[in-house]
């Protein structure tokens, strides 16, 4: 299924996109990667069998590749119960959290999470409720902490926790994190999302336990991670800007930037990055978003992100269709504009040190000097579509690959188009087979000249190293071809 834009969007599932007919109709507005949120299983996983066994089938029934990405919960901290179920904190009020399963009133409330208590120190803030209440530590010891309120509020039952400014002595992976990666792996997906990353090791033992069944994308969310951002992407197979839990964390005015850095940095890396949270918000209960919002959608667009995401406004919203198909208009608008072209190339700093890299520079010079409708790319690991897309050239790239699984993961990357192909051991086949491609998916017609990538010997990841010019009508490749 053609896109007529390059930036990806992700659709999370969820009780307003559970069946078919939606499910279908999302793809066919322009999601091109269905979220599943592991938050909301709760242990049981039969919705997300069923919401697995639907996008397969809308794949099969459309003839296009489709990425799943699972979204793991990661460890929830969070306060016990108030015996009042909720309580008022007045700023300059002392309140007292502590490992008493009591329940909690004005002064104190249980905290269940005795690693918190280790690391923190006299000045650390702790924040409750999505930073709606802030606490500043003036006491602590290995079972409380005695804090004042800097920013008061309504306390209830079971709010979250954030520690934005200690590194937390916490696995990124829960035990119900292991048991749904476990699950989703030998379910079939094909990125997995790690929450709560806060350093490389993470990272590596989610590897560890995937054993290539998935790849990996890392969350950032706290502000650990962007200080050990290198290493947790050099670690990862994907970043996803998780805005929502970083907001809290860190300043709010501190997250744009970090944004347009992250964006970049991911970029140079060839790697993919989601731009994700509240970026349609409005869209849950309205069928028409703010002007703001558009402009965030767009500005992350302009940054050169490979994906944005719609979280709850596809997953339980009133109009998740109508979700997608904004975010599809904006992309088309926002691509169109010369200016964007011009700030996606102006920002092109590759650090190219290998022939792949070279292949791929000189594959995109030369379609954007001359008329050359598509850059077809032969691809098993997805190592060469990912250079390609790092180059964001200005003609659509096709990859080529005879691998599905390699095929769906590439659904997340910025212009990647998809296709299935049968192993091949010739170029002069790779060339037939990427014209017919360029040809039957309304990318060129048989006057028209592509551009060609494989790697010789064919079958072997990492061999990018072969480019040709080459005409779209069959007849002339035999003619020009003595391979």
């Amino acid at each position: 299924m053609r896109r007529h834009r390059n930036v990806k969007i992700v659709a999370t599932l969820g009780p307003a996109s559970e069946d078919y007919d939606t499910i279908r109709a999302l793809h066919e507005a322009g999601a091109d990667v269905f979220r599943l949120n592991m938050s909301h299983s709760d242990g049981a996983h039969e919705g997300i069998v069923d919401k697995h066994r639907i996008i397969r089938q809308v794949e099969k029934d459309l003839n296009s590749p489709i990425a799943i990405l699972a979204d793991l919960q990661g460890p929830k901290l969070r306060v016990g119960v108030f015996a009042n179920e909720e309580e008022e904190l007045q700023n300059g009020a002392a309140f007292r959290l502590d490992l008493d399963e009591a329940e909690g009133d004005v002064t104190r409330v249980c905290l269940p999470h005795p690693e918190i208590f280790a690391a923190l120190e006299p000045g650390s803030s702790l924040l409750v409720n999505d930073g709606k209440i802030r606490l500043k530590v003036t006491e602590c010891g290995k079972d409380f902490a005695d804090c004042v309120v800097v920013a008061g509020g309504t306390i209830s039952n079971r709010k979250g926790v954030n520690v934005p400014d200690v590194m937390l002595p916490l696995a990124a992976l829960s035990e119900k994190d292991r048991a749904d990666l476990e699950f989703v792996c030998e379910l079939g997906v094909d990125w997995l999302a790690l929450s709560f990353v806060q350093r490389p090791e993470d990272v590596n033992e989610a590897r560890e336990l995937c054993n290539g069944r998935a790849a990996i994308l890392s969350k950032i969310e706290k502000p650990s991670a962007v200080e050990r951002f290198n290493g947790i992407l050099a670690a990862s197979d994907g970043i996803m800007v998780a805005r929502g839990d970083l907001g809290v964390e860190l300043p709010v005015q501190n997250v744009p930037p970090i944004q347009k850095r992250l964006v970049r940095t991911c970029r140079a890396a060839a790697k993919p990055v989601i731009v994700a949270t509240q970026m349609l918000e409005s869209m849950i209960d309205s069928p028409m978003p703010t002007r703001a919002e558009v402009s965030d959608v767009a500005t992350a667009i302009y940054e050169g992100a490979d994906a944005i995401m719609l979280s709850a406004e596809s997953a339980a919203g009133s109009y998740p269709i109508e979700a997608v198909t904004t975010m599809d208009n904006v992309a088309r608008e926002v691509e169109d504009d010369p200016t964007y072209t011009q700030i996606i190339e102006a920002s092109r700093k590759a650090s190219r040190t290998s022939v792949a890299d070279g292949i791929v520079a000189a594959a995109r010079e030369i379609a954007e000097t001359t008329d050359i409708k598509a850059i077809c790319c032969f691809t098993q690991s997805g190592t060469t579509a990912l250079l390609t897309a790092r180059e964001r050239p200005r003609v659509p790239i096709l990859a080529l690959s005879s691998e599905m699984d390699t095929a769906r993961r590439l659904g997340l990357s910025w212009g990647v188009n998809c296709v299935m192909t049968e192993r091949l051991d010739r170029f002069k086949m790779a060339v037939l087979n990427a014209a017919r491609a360029a040809r039957t998916q309304g990318y060129a017609s048989a006057l028209d000249q592509i551009v060609v990538t494989a790697g010789v010997p064919f079958n072997v990841p990492g061999t990018t190293n072969i480019l040709r010019v080459a005409p779209c009508q069959e007849s002339l490749i035999y003619s020009t071809d003595r391979g």
